[in-house]
Formats: C-alpha cells, sequence, structure tokens
C-alpha cells in the first residue's frame, strides 16, 4: 500500500488519503451549513414556548423535546447508518430538519403549542444524525490524526456560530407571525445543505460473515471502565451547556436586556464551543485525552461561578465564553476517549448506545432548565442563579470518574 493509501481503522475498507481528506472537509462544511439551524432553535426555542405556553415553567418543552427526540432516535439513526452508510443516513436527518421546520413554523402560524412542539420533536432526529458527523469524521483517518479530524469536522461550528444568529437578527422580526420566518429558514438551510452529502464517500461497513467477530454486549461496554469514564464525560459536558445555554435567552430578556443582547451572547458561546477545536486534536496528541477533559471540566466549573457574580451583560458574556471552551475540550476530549475504546464491529452498537445515554441526560437537563428558570425563584436572577448551582453535582460526578480511571491499574 503507498503512502496516498490508508486503511480505515473503524470499517477495515481500503479508502485514498485523498477521499478521507475530501469526507472530512464535506462534513466541516455541513457542520458550518446545516449546523447554523442549531443555534437559531436554541435561541428562539425557549422565547417561542414562553410565547405560546400556557404554564411559563414549560417554556423550554421546546427544546426538551428536540433533545428527547435526540435521544430515541440515536440507537435506530446509528443501525441505520451501519446497515445503509453515512450519506443515507445524513441526508435522512436532514429530511427530518426541514419537516421539523415546517411542522414547528406551522405551529406558530397556528399558535399551537403542541404543534409547535410536534416540530420540535421531528427536529430532535435531524440533531441526532448531526451529532453522529464527529464518528464519519473518524471513520476513514488513522489512529493518529483522529482526534484532529474530530476537532476539525467541530471546528465547522464556527461558521455554524455566526451564520446561525445573524439569521435570527434578519428573520425573527421578518413576518407577522414572530419566529415565523426564523423557522421558514430552517427549511431553506435543510434543503441546501443535504446536497453536501453527495460528495461523501464512506463505503458501507461491509455486511459480517457468520463467524465475524460479535464483540462485546452493550453491557460488557458501558462497564468497560475507559468506555464508562468517556460517557459520564461527554453527557456532563454536553447536559451542563445545554443547562446553561438553553436558559440563557430567558436570563437575559428576563434581566431587561434585549433579544438582540440574547442572540449576541449565544453567538459569543457557539464561537467559543468551536473556535477551540482548530487545536483541541493537537492539545490532546501533546498532553494526552485525561488532562484535556479534566480541564475541560474545571473551564465549565469557572462558568458557573462566573455567572453566580451578578447578571451584568459582561457576565453573560464571560460565562457563556467559559461554558463553550469547557464543553468543548470535555466532549472532544471524551469522544475521542470513547472513539478508541472499542472495536470496528463494535462501533454501530457503541455510538448508538453512547448517543442514548449522553442525550438522555442533556434531556433532563433541557427539561430542568425551564423549570429552574422560571419556577424557582421570584425573579430572573433567582432562576438564573438556581441553573449555575445545579451544575455543581454533575461536575463532582464526572471530576471522580476521571480521577477513578486515572488512579486504577491499566488492565483493560
Amino acid at each position: 500500500m503507498t503512502q496516498a493509501t490508508k486503511i480505515s481503522e473503524d470499517a477495515n475498507i481500503e479508502v485514498s488519503a485523498a477521499t478521507a481528506k475530501r469526507n472530512v472537509m464535506v462534513l466541516v462544511m455541513a457542520q458550518a451549513i446545516l449546523g447554523a439551524q442549531m443555534p437559531m432553535i436554541f435561541i428562539l426555542g425557549g422565547l417561542a414556548g414562553q410565547s405560546l405556553a400556557s404554564n411559563i415553567c414549560f417554556a423550554t418543552l421546546p427544546i426538551s423535546m428536540i433533545i428527547l427526540a435526540n435521544m430515541l432516535a440515536a440507537t435506530p439513526v446509528s443501525h441505520f447508518m451501519q446497515t445503509h452508510g453515512r450519506r443515507a443516513g445524513f441526508i435522512l436527518g436532514a429530511s427530518f430538519g426541514a419537516m421539523g421546520g415546517a411542522v414547528a413554523a406551522y405551529g406558530l402560524y397556528l399558535a399551537s403549542f403542541p404543534v409547535f412542539l410536534a416540530g420540535s420533536f421531528l427536529t430532535g432526529v435531524y440533531m441526532s444524525a448531526h451529532g453522529f458527523y464527529r464518528f464519519a469524521a473518524a471513520d476513514n483517518v488513522s489512529e493518529e490524526f483522529r482526534p484532529k479530524a474530530i476537532s476539525y469536522v467541530m471546528a465547522g461550528g464556527l461558521a455554524a456560530a455566526v451564520i446561525g444568529p445573524q439569521l435570527v437578527k434578519l428573520t425573527s422580526e421578518a413576518m407577522v407571525v414572530p419566529f415565523l420566518g426564523t423557522y421558514l429558514a430552517v427549511i431553506v438551510i435543510n434543503l441546501v445543505g443535504s446536497g453536501l452529502f453527495f460528495f461523501l464517500d464512506i463505503p458501507k461497513p461491509p455486511v459480517p460473515s457468520v463467524d465475524a467477530p460479535k464483540g462485546r454486549s452493550r453491557w460488557e461496554l458501558i462497564t468497560t471502565p475507559r468506555i464508562a469514564v468517556a460517557v459520564i464525560g461527554s453527557m456532563v459536558s454536553y447536559a451542563l451547556m445545554n443547562l446553561v445555554m438553553t436558559s440563557t435567552p430567558l436570563a437575559v430578556v428576563g434581566c431587561g436586556y434585549e433579544q438582540a443582547d440574547a442572540a449576541d451572547i449565544v453567538t459569543a458561546h457557539v464561537l467559543a464551543m468551536y473556535v477551540p477545536s482548530f487545536f483541541t486534536g493537537h492539545l490532546i496528541a501533546r498532553f494526552g485525552i485525561e488532562k484535556i477533559v479534566a480541564i475541560g471540566l474545571f473551564i465549565l466549573a469557572a462558568a458557573g461561578v462566573v455567572a453566580l457574580q451578578g447578571v451584568e451583560l459582561s457576565n453573560f458574556y464571560i460565562a457563556l465564553v467559559l461554558l463553550g471552551v469547557g464543553w468543548n475540550f470535555g466532549f472532544i476530549g471524551s469522544t475521542t476517549m470513547l472513539a478508541s475504546a472499542y472495536e470496528p464491529h463494535e462501533r454501530g452498537r457503541m455510538q448508538g448506545l453512547n448517543d442514548l445515554i449522553v442525550f438522555g441526560g442533556v434531556t433532563i437537563a433541557s427539561l430542568a432548565s425551564g423549570g429552574l428558570m422560571n419556577c424557582s425563584g421570584g425573579s430572573a436572577q433567582d432562576g438564573w442563579t438556581s441553573v449555575n448551582l445545579a451544575m455543581a453535582p454533575f461536575l463532582m460526578l464526572a471530576g471522580g470518574a476521571l480521577i477513578w480511571l486515572v488512579l486504577r491499574p491499566s488492565d483493560d
């Protein structure tokens, strides 16, 4: 085999280095274009829910429905990709994104909270497929390049961080019905973005022979120490990021600032989520996965401390930037740890199980976010304080698990 050829360690299929690099580039562009809908929905989902729900404690329920669908779809979407390939799975996800935007727009037109929730649920299937971009980046690259490939794809979110919030500013009040224009824009994003996947060339996993290794069961996988800690790290990093980010627009507007301020703060947050991706992979390669995950958890804790110091705009900006950087280190580090802990024939089973658990935790965080923000005190500041205090026990869980992994004998 020449230097221009590499072996996919995940699927045991020989692919050219040029094809592997093109796949990463397509996934970067998909993250940038299709990923723009996520900050759009997270900026407006709670505000739209607040305007439609009969009880403000359910304001963030639309976002919770997205996360719930993401969790429920993780295993079926993973199985679909294992059977039909990444391209088909990603196109299917974008189709659900377009349908979700259409149904949510119809719900806004009718002023119907249940219809809006149905649209949010469909969007969650797109989000589930979106989550597999990072795994697809690792399908056809070497062990050494894997953390960098994952980081580059995650870095595509940098453009999404700019595009999404700016589209919110342009479209949220563009029609008589508030927010309707934004959800119509979501439909266009999915229809345009899905065309990228026709340039993706990741071979379908081979059909296993009768005597092919079956791999570990789901229980055996999740009780493997390194896998368990990787899943906990991913879940805590993502859940806490979602807990705080979901409440941020409500807190900013509730503390007397403008919707545009909320959009700018979310922009800064999403930029902070993805800018570090340009060097996170290099840091992992140089210092090790465990150290980067630990730094991520520490930065998440610092975000909570800053948020508890007050509700000036500067507090919101600094806290949300730290939240984004902490998520990046914690989530990418944990994803890299997981990607190196299972065998190729265990890929579909483990990736689906991982996202089921991770987004189960994120669903709970999202559901809790609205209740903590709107129903745990007499003011928006009280609610914001409750949201940030809720981070502490989960950070201790993830930190304790990481310390346990580092200190235990290395026998697996």
